[in-house]
């Protein structure tokens, strides 16, 4: 399934500005997922990164979040979240070797999105997404796949996305210059520094 040209025909068919609470992993990967939505979507940003460390790493890349969306967007709101580090180690516990992009990374991409999930449905939101699915480095398919599955548990819609198409990703390079954003290198957690 192409999840962009999904997304292209839901935003046509939108007749007003429906709630989305959108998951983002740092500011960055945000900058093109707003520009495509923002004009559609009644947006909150939600930052529940529990695999993002050392502690330092993760508070500087939520304050760029928050520093972007008051320079660039004022009107989206961010929900923050508890830092859960140790939370995200029992879930991956045992997958501390595998390579990024593999089993420990979708355990980590799923607790993201059910934390997301539940978020929007328990603050009314008529959908949840994420930014992961920018980056060259994340498996869309994958993503998608854990966003239909939570989509049907919580009965609370989805937005299918593939943000990486059409230059999206390129994009958010361009984008996070021109903010004079933070771009780490590395996605999170320190196993897959290490094991890279």
């Amino acid at each position: 399934m192409n999840y962009h040209n999904k997304l292209k025909e839901l935003i046509a068919s939108l007749d007003y500005k429906p709630t989305l609470l959108l998951h983002s992993c740092c500011a960055p990967c945000s900058t093109t997922c707003l520009e495509i939505l923002a004009p559609f979507f009644n947006i909150t940003v939600y930052y529940y990164n529990p695999n993002i460390e050392p502690v330092a790493e993760y508070e500087k890349r939520k304050q760029e979040q928050i520093r972007y969306l008051k320079t660039k967007y004022p009107d989206i709101k961010i929900i923050d979240s508890v830092y859960e580090n140790e939370f995200f180690h029992d879930e991956v516990k045992g997958l501390e070797k595998e390579k990024e992009g593999g089993s420990r990374c979708q355990k980590c991409i799923h607790l993201r999105l059910l934390k997301t999930a539940l978020k929007a449905r328990e603050n009314n939101f008529e959908y949840f997404g994420t930014t992961l699915t920018v980056s060259s480095h994340k498996n869309s398919l994958m993503i998608n796949e854990i966003g239909k599955e939570l989509e049907e548990e919580y009965q609370i819609k989805y937005l299918y996305s593939d943000f990486k198409k059409e230059n999206g990703y390129q994009r958010s390079i361009i984008l996070a210059k021109e903010a004079n954003l933070y771009r780490q290198n590395y996605c999170g957690c320190l196993y897959g520094v290490k094991n890279d």
